[in-house]
């Protein structure tokens, strides 16, 4: 990934030893309860979202800073709505803190990451909504999706008219990773053998 911005790289780098550390929490946490990592396409993934998206089939998130961010909003945002769900599911007490602190995490890196985008000017906010717009129709729920321009004003943080953050059901994370709108797929997307766990498909 070529970075032109140091302050970006440094995001960048700072993003991936997050998620590094999140990935180590959860095999030590879940320990022989653990999961094997799943087969991942990240090429085929992203041009399809860039399909989806209508960004046509090229779509390369390692290609420039703001293919890395704008790639990024696929998982960033939709990690915080994730574990938002996820969380009152969590029986332990202790655990389900930890979550929520990983939750808090995730949304320190999506703030980040729209604050930038919508910087970059009115080419990257129509690109970034045009993601948002995507996630809607995979979800079927286009209410729970806020772009990062909206009615000419800012919106670096999607929520409802409480304050609070949007919820994603398991189902509903599936339905945009494995590129979907439809219920009951188990494969496809960025997993194209699906997901290894309980909870696989939408």
């Amino acid at each position: 990934m070529p970075f032109a911005t140091d302050a970006i790289r440094q995001f960048a780098e700072e993003l991936a030893g997050n998620e590094l550390a999140h990935v180590r929490y959860y095999r030590e946490s879940l320990g022989n309860k653990a999961v094997d990592r799943p087969a991942i396409d990240l090429a085929g993934g992203f041009a399809a979202l860039g399909q989806a998206a209508g960004f046509g089939d090229t779509f390369n998130p390692f290609s420039d800073e703001l293919n890395f961010i704008l790639g990024g909003m696929v998982f960033e945002d939709v990690g915080v709505t994730g574990y938002k769900g996820a969380t009152p599911l969590i029986q332990d007490k202790t655990k389900q803190g930890d979550i929520a602190g990983i939750l808090a995490v995730e949304a320190y890196h999506m703030g980040m990451a729209r604050s930038l985008l919508y910087q970059a000017g009115p080419t990257a906010q129509h690109a970034a909504n045009a993601i948002t717009v995507a996630r809607g129709v995979l979800n079927g729920m286009p209410e729970i999706e806020q772009g990062i321009e909206v009615d000419g004003h800012a919106n670096f943080v999607p929520s409802d008219e409480r304050g609070i953050a949007f919820t994603r059901t398991p189902q509903q994370v599936l339905q945009i990773v494995y590129l979907t709108p439809e219920t009951g797929v188990s494969s496809g997307g960025f997993f194209p053998d699906g997901v290894n766990g309980d909870l696989a498909s939408t």
